[in-house]
């Protein structure tokens, strides 16, 4: 008796052995069937039966950029990065960034759309960002390279703040020693809060103004006048009074100032004096009269002109010392003898006051 049969089993057959493999393998099928619609639907636009639209960005710097890494249009993932490389030609923006993007997205992007490298928050990956909030140019085609701009990562902010930090740190060190300072009593602050003698002059100097306050308040000195006295009062009253009935009075037209703005003949007389003084241009204009002729005639002007000429010729030979004007002006002996003659006039009039009988006496002879 066979094993089989003494525990009671029956041998299968060869078919019932390949109909089990065949449901075996029909079953794996089917799950590798459900798997691959579920990565389908899960992945949506980045999925691997997607279309997609190669495009290239070049970066100063990857940023911790992987390949695989979300591609993003205005936050909403369209693609993936497909790769990262160095391009050595290109010495400012070394790092090609290939990205590949579901064509289905290709309507909302722009030859001149903008990709950034974010993060997602603090410490999250690093991802492409592409924004069209100044793009204006056609639509993107495969192949396009995108321009970038480069955005401060978090390293660039820790050293950009190394700085500030030192600087913050200096300030605290000053202000350290600053409070330490004023804590010893050192400096104009220092004495100000521990220095008693200037406890006593602030005490003294509020003393003096709350005895000078009591002074005003009781209507004593000047001040205590001015703000307790209604004598100010009525007078600054007495003069809003009389100002006021100035103002009525030059209002009803009384007095200069009130004919001067009330009185229509002031205005009548001014427009006729305006209107004379027109007329009077317009005639000398015109060469009326003799201020016209004087303004207007060339012949005046020209007789003008040559008067002039001739009177600088005159003063020229006086200056010159010509003709008898000229000596008169420049001859020394003129002024010689006429000094002279006014001396010895001066004393002939004080002889005669001394001894008129000597030049007043008159003689008659008979023949």
């Amino acid at each position: 008796m066979s094993l089989e049969n003494a525990r009671g089993g029956k041998v299968p057959t060869q078919k019932q052995v390949k109909w089990s493999e065949l449901r075996v393998g029909l079953t794996v099928l089917f799950a590798c069937i459900v798997i691959a619609i579920l990565i389908f639907l899960m992945t949506g636009a980045t999925g691997l039966f997607t279309p997609k639209l190669i495009l290239k960005a070049y970066f100063e710097n990857a940023g911790g950029l992987r390949v695989g890494a979300p591609v993003r249009l205005e936050g909403v993932d369209i693609g993936n990065v497909a790769a990262i490389g160095v391009d050595t030609s290109r010495p400012f923006s070394p790092v090609e960034v290939r990205m590949k993007v579901a064509t289905k997205f290709r309507m909302g992007l722009r030859k001149d759309s903008v990709a950034t490298l974010a993060t997602a928050g603090v410490l999250g990956e690093t991802f492409v960002d592409i924004s069209n909030k100044t793009a204006k140019g056609p639509e993107a085609q495969n192949g396009d390279v995108l321009k970038t701009v480069e955005q401060p990562d978090i390293q660039d902010v820790v050293r950009a703040s190394q700085s500030t930090l030192q600087n913050v740190d200096i300030l605290v060190r000053r202000l350290d020693r600053i409070v330490s300072a004023i804590e010893r009593g050192e400096g104009s602050v220092g004495k100000l809060i521990y220095d008693p003698e200037l406890y006593d002059k602030l005490n003294t100097t509020l003393n003096q103004v709350q005895s000078m306050v009591g002074q005003i308040t009781e209507g004593r000195g000047s001040i205590g006048k001015l703000v307790n006295s209604d004598e100010l009062y009525n007078k600054l009253n007495d003069a809003v009074d009389k100002v006021n009935k100035l103002v009525d009075e030059v209002d009803q037209g009384q007095g200069t100032v009130g004919k001067l703005l009330k009185d229509p003949s002031l205005y009548n007389n001014a427009n006729q004096t305006i209107a004379k003084a027109n007329k009077l241009m317009e005639d000398v204009n015109s060469g009326k009269g003799a201020l016209g002729k004087f303004a207007s005639d060339p012949e005046f002007a020209k007789k003008l002109d040559n008067t002039i000429s001739n009177l600088k010729i005159i003063s020229d030979r006086l200056q010159a010392g010509e003709g008898s004007a000229g000596l008169l002006l420049k001859d020394p002996s003129l002024y010689t003898n006429a000094d002279q003659m006014l001396v010895e006039a001066r004393n002939l009039v004080k002889a005669v006051r001394e001894n008129p009988k000597k030049y007043l006496t008159i003689r008659f002879k008979i023949f």
